[in-house]
C-alpha cells in the first residue's frame, strides 16, 4: 500500500516494488514505514522489528504507524495475543475491528486509559486480562457481548463505563479481581449477572442494578467487603453467596 508522495518515488527515493512500505514525509525528511500484510508479518513487526532501545517514553516507536496497518484480510483469531505482555500502547482506532480478540492485550504493561472503538461488537475472553496499568475503560453502545474474564485481574482499573444498552448478560469473571474499582452501573437491558462477575473487587462500594436484571449468580459480589448495601429488582433471584455476608440487600 503506497500512499501519496509519488514525486519522491519518481525521484528514486523509493522503490515501487516495495509494496510493504508506505512513504511518509516527516520533520526529519522522508522515511518509509513498514506495513504488514499477513499474520506472520504483523507479529514479526510487533515482536521482532521493534528493539527495546527504540521505545520512546510515550509508548510509540520510530518508523511505526499503527494507523497504516491493513488488517482487512486477517481474522480475529489471527490477531489473538498480538499485544500480549507487550509494552506497546497502540492506537487501533483506524483498524475497523469488529472484535477485540482473545488475549489481545493480555498482561500488556503500557495501556492506561482505553476507549473501545465504535466498530467493535464483541470483546473476547481475556482480551484485557491482567492489564494492571489500565485505569479506565469506555465500552461503546456498539458492543453486544463482553466475554468471560475479559477484564479480570486488571488491578488498577478504577473506572468502567458500559454505554451499551444491548448487552443482556454480564459474563462470568468478567471484572473479577479488579481491586481498585469503586463503583459500577449495570446497563439497562441486562437480565443475568453470572457467577464471579465482580468477585474480589475489594474497593467496590456502589452498585447500580437496573430493573431488567432477573438473576444474580454465585459469588458475583461475595468478596467485595466494602459493599454494604445494594438495591435489586423485586423479582430478582440471587444466591446467598451472591453478596458479602454483611451486605444489606434491599428489594425495590
Amino acid at each position: 500500500m503506497i500512499k501519496d508522495f509519488n514525486s519522491y518515488i519518481n525521484e528514486g527515493l523509493f522503490d515501487r516494488n516495495q509494496s510493504e512500505f508506505v512513504i511518509r514525509k516527516t520533520d526529519k525528511g522522508v522515511e518509509d514505514v513498514f506495513v504488514p500484510r499477513t499474520k506472520e508479518e504483523l507479529f514479526d513487526y510487533v515482536y521482532n522489528r521493534i528493539a527495546d532501545e527504540q521505545k520512546k517514553e510515550n509508548g510509540t516507536y520510530p518508523n511505526i504507524d499503527f494507523n497504516e496497518i491493513d488488517i482487512s484480510k486477517l481474522e480475529s483469531s489471527d490477531l489473538a495475543f498480538l499485544f500480549n505482555g507487550s509494552s506497546i500502547n497502540p492506537d487501533i482506532s483506524s483498524w475497523n475491528l469488529k472484535t477485540i480478540p482473545y488475549k489481545f492485550f493480555y498482561s500488556n504493561i503500557s495501556i492506561k486509559e482505553f476507549t473501545i472503538p465504535d466498530s467493535v461488537t464483541m470483546i473476547e475472553s481475556y482480551a484485557f486480562y491482567g492489564c494492571n496499568q489500565l485505569t479506565s475503560i469506555i465500552i461503546p453502545n456498539s458492543v453486544t457481548r463482553i466475554a468471560p474474564c475479559a477484564f479480570s485481574d486488571c488491578h488498577g482499573l478504577s473506572s468502567v463505563s458500559i454505554n451499551s444498552n444491548v448487552i443482556t448478560r454480564i459474563e462470568p469473571h468478567v471484572f473479577e479481581d479488579c481491586w481498585n474499582l469503586t463503583s459500577i452501573k449495570i446497563p439497562e437491558g441486562v437480565k443475568n449477572i453470572e457467577h464471579h462477575a465482580f468477585n474480589c473487587c475489594k474497593s467496590l462500594t456502589s452498585v447500580i442494578i437496573p430493573d431488567s436484571v432477573e438473576s444474580i449468580g454465585d459469588w458475583v459480589f461475595y468478596a467485595c467487603e466494602k459493599l454494604k448495601k445494594v438495591t435489586i429488582p423485586r423479582e430478582c433471584v440471587f444466591k446467598t453467596n451472591s453478596f458479602p455476608e454483611k451486605c444489606n440487600v434491599i428489594r425495590k
